[in-house]
């Protein structure tokens, strides 16, 4: 590695982006400097004359000659090392996603918030930086970041090496069916009982768990004006076997007949979390819920087994989650090409899914002629990452990437 003071890497850093912020953060793991670095984008790439909008990047520095991971986050950045750059040892850009955190103007232009606008965020960033940072580079993102990779592979096939997207789905209608079809068919028959069972007790205990979720509400100081603690209660049952396989939940801790209420709740609470209804919550997660409503597409609630128990949620509706002062309109045209282009098209792609997630329901399937690796952990959540596989199906990585890069390659350490 050089050996240099961060001042020179700042210098160069502010001859790529002249109108940029640079702070100097905590230096972690290996690399030499770690800047968080804010820079000005256009809000329109499509218009010279665009206003602009602060977006924040974290780049770790190793060496200019060392790959270089991006991070294609799918909403807030955080400036820890991923994957790849420990496996590479090499440097990492973290790109935080338009209009989310630190990275929005003032008011939202929310027809601005499009994919195809943040792929040029990406690129802008990338063809950049590699004016100095000359090794090959590897794109990688989780879950919503995930498909941020999967779609900047489409958009942009050469401006990276390798793209490696975790647990991220492919959606391809505003409620794809295809992740009710999962929760009604993975695990076991007794298992999904047990599951319905549960929804349907928390419902007909309605009274006492509502008694419960107020008093949680008032000691945590949470506030539910944009949807009722009473929507919380139904949408928070309804999404609890998404959530409940989505994050690989023991079928062996679901609270039976027997369970005090009380246990209920917590429970619930614990598996989707009644935050996530909170003013607070709706507000952060804006951003997130406009964009699958107008073309990331999102999942479908299943109700057959507790219609009869709904009493204010009687059509339930994503949408619900999305800013009410605009008119979204689902595109069903986006997300397929990019789905024909990886299963066709894309090469040195590494993919890799946990079995049990919700989300896997809608996981790419590249064809054979395509030179990719698709690693699927059998008993995986959500949370499924490469140090979660065996040694011997980590080095199935370590050899893709090797070929593909023609670079040393560090494993993973326990």
């Amino acid at each position: 590695m050089q050996a240099f003071g961060n001042r020179k890497l700042i210098q160069k850093v502010e001859k790529l982006f002249p109108d940029c912020q640079i702070e100097e953060i905590e230096t972690r793991d290996h690399f030499e400097a770690c800047l968080e670095i804010t820079i000005q984008q256009k809000i329109d790439h499509n218009d010279s004359r665009s206003e602009l909008f602060p977006q924040r990047i974290f780049l770790f520095h190793s060496d200019f000659n060392a790959p270089t991971h991006l991070e294609t986050e799918g909403y807030w950045a955080n400036p820890y090392t991923r994957e790849g750059a420990k496996i590479l040892k090499g440097n990492q850009v973290v790109v935080e996603y338009r209009f989310y955190g630190k990275s929005k103007p003032v008011l939202i232009p929310w027809k601005h918030l499009t994919n195809d606008q943040a792929i040029e965020d990406l690129h802008r960033i990338v063809s950049t930086f590699k004016s100095i940072y000359k090794g090959p580079w590897i794109s990688s993102g989780i879950s919503k970041g995930g498909e941020t990779t999967i779609i900047y592979k489409h958009h942009y096939p050469s401006d990276c090496d390798v793209h490696m997207p975790y647990v991220a789905p492919i959606i391809l209608d505003r409620e794809d069916p295809r992740t009710e079809v999962h929760i009604k068919t993975v695990g076991s028959d007794s298992c999904r009982a047990a599951l319905y069972e549960f929804q349907r007790r928390c419902l007909e205990q309605r009274d006492s768990m509502l008694v419960y979720l107020n008093n949680w509400a008032i000691d945590d100081k949470h506030s539910f004006t944009l949807a009722s603690q009473e929507e919380a209660l139904e949408y928070g049952v309804l999404e609890f076997t998404f959530s409940f396989w989505q994050w690989g939940g023991s079928c062996y801790d679901i609270p039976g007949p027997t369970a005090s209420t009380k246990t209920h709740f917590e429970y619930i609470n614990d598996i989707v979390g009644f935050s996530f209804y909170d003013d607070a919550t709706f507000e952060r997660l804006y951003p997130s819920y406009y964009q699958h409503e107008l073309e990331l597409g999102y999942y479908s609630f299943a109700t057959g087994h507790v219609d009869d128990l709904l009493k204010v949620v009687k059509d339930p509706d994503n949408m619900f989650f999305a800013p009410r002062d605009q008119k979204i309109e689902y595109n069903v045209d986006y997300m397929q090409p990019v789905l024909e282009y990886v299963e066709g098209h894309g090469d040195q792609m590494i993919y890799i899914y946990g079995a049990l997630d919700t989300w896997y329901a809608c996981a790419v399937n590249p064809s054979p002629l395509v030179d990719h690796l698709k690693m699927v952990k059998t008993d995986g959540s959500h949370g499924t990452r490469l140090k979660h596989f065996s040694k011997e199906e980590q080095q199935l990585v370590y050899d893709k990437l090797g070929e593909w890069l023609d670079v040393k390659i560090y494993p993973l350490e326990d």
